[in-house]
């Protein structure tokens, strides 16, 4: 069947995602700036999309971001209601920097999540996946 996408532009920047039924894979990119709006944005396009399913693996690439504009409440609302995937699905999330890896590692703690890790590239985090 092949990829369906995405795009929801917010600001000058925007989220761009791609759902692959046949891998059962997401991925999203993120621009720029990303707030806490720009992620809820996200999650609730993706959860009334009909391929998606919240077992879904996702790699999210954070490597463009430059300001990530969320607070420590925001955080745990994202985390504990807005999040459309479920515990057990597998997430890589693409870092550059280290703010980035920190904003993954803070959903990582936040979610409790066991499958999750973060990487330098998308082909790392596309082989862990497995897909």
């Amino acid at each position: 069947m092949g990829q369906i996408g995405a795009s929801l532009s917010t600001h000058a920047n925007a989220t761009r995602f791609a759902i692959d039924p046949d891998r059962q894979l997401v991925t999203v990119k993120f621009g720029k700036k990303v707030t806490a709006d720009d992620i809820a944005r996200y999650a609730t396009q993706l959860r009334a999309h009909p391929s998606f399913q919240p077992t879904f693996s996702e790699i999210a690439d954070l490597r463009d971001i430059e300001e990530m504009d969320l607070q420590a409440e925001e955080f745990l609302r994202l985390a504990d209601e807005v999040d459309p995937f479920a515990y057990e699905a597998k997430r890589a999330f693409v870092v550059r920097t280290s703010v980035q890896a920190h904003a993954a590692r803070m959903h990582k703690v936040l979610r409790t999540q066991r499958s999750f890790e973060i990487f330098h590239s998308p082909e790392e985090a596309e082989q862990w996946i497995g897909n």
